[in-house]
Parts: structure tokens; C-alpha cells; sequence
């Protein structure tokens, strides 16, 4: 396994669950320390296609039973079931939801309510009079997600019967692949500590999968995507029972999060970059948010914001991280060039919601359970460009 980022910590543990033995290789010298906990750690079913659907369900089912599934006893991944309000300023954006409430509801996605702006303004008060309408599911939320990564990674690295183990190898880079005389068939993993025999690796390095994957002659669209995240640690105008409240014209959005919140715009402009460790903020970022002359600030969907800003008391600070996005918005789920060789990735900013279903799918094919033709996330799709889902 390389990469031990969420996703590869979430490969290590279903691997060891069909009773694989898992080497992992993380060249950082701690777990999940990239992109993982650059993220929000929201899950949703709010989705455009019944295939996501099904495999981020896949995954909230699980971190529903984490502690009971993973065999951690009073293991907390803080899961709270805060739910996604989308809200409409337009008539455009709510006619647009209405039409994908009816999709959903088609693909058995019938917990989603619409709502009229005067509904939603009598649960949450704070809604601006502006917004006209808007769709809520209860059931979406948020979770801890260092918690998660590190819960994974416990779970498998215990030896229980029936089943294999993992073991983490944090500070070990992987420099290239062994593939024999022809090139055909994967035998190792070489390293900066050495090589690992292998049969079988599975890529899960997030932003670098396009790097990694060359490194066994696979071409692979991938195109790292720069994406900030607000912390504010204390807000007292923010209700810690609120719900994720997204804009659905510009996708700016905030949740409860410590004393205050998180905040977030998925600048959909922003242009493709090397994959990198070190993504800078941009302080114009946080203004495009918090300031309300902005034409996505927060204060369009939530007057509340526009207060803080008058006060001028906010503390904050910045986080950045990249999406490994792909050309249709789906990630690269199972084998991939020289005999041996596994992908994990190109989750297009749904890595933490879809790290259960993706990385149980890849370990099923790995094995030899599930059908490859089947597989709506196979590497060698028919490959078109697709409009980036709102979040």
C-alpha cells in the first residue's frame, strides 16, 4: 500500500479484514497529515448520480457502527448528524433542486425535503429573507476526521482471527516499482529504506496519484486543484445546533465546528497545479467569504456574517489542500497497467465520505469478489468531462 493518507488507511483496514497482510508506505513522517485534515470531514447523499449515492451511503453506514464494525471499543470519530441546508436566491437554483430532488427520490434517495424560503426561515431563523427556497436532508453531517484515519489504521493493524494485519511505515518514500524483465508484472516496491517484495500495491496518494501511477508507465488524468478552508475557532453568533448552510448559486458554505465554525467557497475557476505539500492561502480568499460586499460572501445566505464583520473581532486562520480531481468527478477504482498494480484515488473532493465504500470496492476486486465490469469507477472508463458537483 502506498500512501497513508484516509483513503489508504481505509484500504489497510478492509485488505487486513479479508485476510491480507498490508505493508503500508507513508513518506511523511506521520499519518494522514496532507490533505486529510485539510478537508471538513463532511459526508452527504445529496449527490447528481445513484452511483456515488450508493457508495457514500456504503460509508456512512459504517462510521454509524464505527466502534462495533472495527472491533475499537468506545472508539469516538465525534459523528454528528448536523445535515446539509442548501439554500436557492434564485428561481433558477430552485427550480434546479426541485429537479434533483426527483432524481434522487427515483434512485431511492427519499429523504430529502424541499422547502420554501418561509419554511426555512421558521426552523432556522437566521436564513436571510433572500433566499427563496431550499433543500435539507437531517440524515447528512461530519465527523472528526484525523479520528477516522487513525481508527482505520488501529483496526487494522490488530491481528484477530480470520483476518490479516497492517503495518505503517511513516518517513519511507517509495522511489519505483519492480516489474520484472518485461515490465509486465509487478514483483516489488523499492524505497528509500529498501525494497518490499510484493504481489500486489495499491496506489492511494491522493494529489501524486498521476506521479505514482508513472512510475509504472500508467497515464492518468489527474489534475490537483487548490481548495481553502476558513477556521474561525470562536463565534458566539454561530448556533452550534446549525446545520452545513451552503448557497447553492456560488457554493460558499459554513458548519458549526469548536466554539465557532468552518467555512468554504469551491472556487469553481480555480486552475489545475503540481501536486505539492507545501498549497499556499490566500488571504483574498478569506475576504471573498467574510467581507459582504463580496459577491459570495457568507452574508448573502446568513445576515449574521455581515454583523461579525461590522465588529471586526474575528479570529481566523487558513488551511489549503488540493482535490485530486479527474475528468468526470469520479475516482480511479481498480487495477490499472502491469499485473499487480491497484488504484485508489482521484476521489474529486469526496475522498473522506467515499474512503469506506472506494477502499472496501478496490480490496473486493483486489481479492477477486467483485466484478471488474461492473464497476462504475474502473480506471479504463469511457473518460468525458463532467461539471464538478456544487461541493
Amino acid at each position: 500500500m502506498v500512501g497513508g493518507g484516509i483513503v489508504g488507511c481505509a484500504t489497510a483496514f478492509f485488505a487486513a479484514a479479508a485476510g491480507l497482510r498490508v505493508v503500508v508506505l507513508e513518506r511523511r513522517p506521520a499519518l494522514a497529515t496532507l490533505t486529510t485534515p485539510a478537508s471538513t470531514g463532511a459526508f452527504r447523499l445529496q449527490f447528481d448520480n445513484p452511483e456515488e449515492i450508493a457508495i457514500v451511503r456504503e460509508g456512512i453506514e459504517l462510521f454509524d457502527d464505527f466502534a462495533a464494525r472495527t472491533g475499537l471499543d468506545g472508539w469516538d470519530l465525534r459523528l454528528r448528524h448536523g445535515g446539509y441546508l442548501f439554500c436557492s436566491l434564485t428561481d433558477a437554483t430552485v427550480e434546479r433542486s426541485r429537479h434533483l430532488v426527483e432524481r434522487q427520490r427515483s434512485w431511492g434517495l427519499d429523504d430529502v425535503e424541499l422547502l420554501s424560503g418561509d419554511e426555512a426561515r421558521s426552523r432556522w431563523p437566521y436564513l436571510s429573507p433572500d433566499v427563496r427556497g431550499a433543500r435539507y436532508r437531517a440524515a447528512d453531517g461530519w465527523l472528526d476526521v484525523k479520528r477516522l484515519a487513525v481508527g482505520y489504521a488501529t483496526a487494522a493493524s490488530v491481528t484477530r482471527a480470520g483476518t490479516g494485519s497492517a503495518s505503517f511505515c511513516t518517513g519511507v518514500e517509495v522511489l519505483g516499482l519492480d516489474l520484472g524483465a518485461d515490465g509486465s508484472v509487478l514483483r516489488g516496491v523499492e524505497t528509500s529504506a529498501g525494497t518490499v517484495a510484493t504481489p500486489a500495491a495499491v496506489l492511494a496518494t491522493g494529489p501524486f496519484l498521476a506521479r505514482t501511477a508513472a512510475l509504472a508507465g500508467v497515464p492518468l488524468d489527474i489534475r490537483p486543484t487548490r481548495r481553502q478552508k476558513l477556521v474561525i475557532p470562536e463565534m458566539p453568533d454561530i448556533a452550534q445546533d446549525a446545520p452545513m448552510v451552503i448557497e447553492e448559486e456560488t457554493a460558499a458554505h459554513w458548519r458549526p465546528a469548536m466554539a465557532g465554525c468552518l467555512a468554504l467557497w469551491t472556487e469553481a475557476a480555480t486552475p489545475s497545479s503540481e501536486a505539492t505539500d507545501a498549497v499556499p492561502t490566500d488571504p483574498a480568499w478569506a475576504f471573498g467569504l467574510l467581507d459582504p460586499r463580496s459577491d459570495h460572501a457568507l452574508s448573502r445566505v446568513t445576515p449574521l456574517w455581515a454583523d461579525a464583520w461590522q465588529r471586526g473581532t474575528l479570529h481566523w486562520f487558513q488551511q489549503a489542500g488540493q482535490y485530486e480531481m479527474t475528468p468526470d468527478r469520479r475516482p480511479y477504482l481498480g487495477h490499472a497497467g502491469p499485473e499487480g498494480l491497484w488504484l485508489n484515488g482521484g476521489y474529486s473532493g469526496h475522498g473522506i465520505m467515499t474512503s469506506a465504500g472506494g477502499s472496501r470496492l478496490v480490496i473486493d476486486l483486489l481479492v477477486g469478489r467483485a466484478d471488474a465490469a461492473a464497476n462504475p469507477f474502473r480506471p479504463d472508463r469511457p473518460m468525458t468531462d463532467r461539471e464538478h458537483d456544487i461541493l
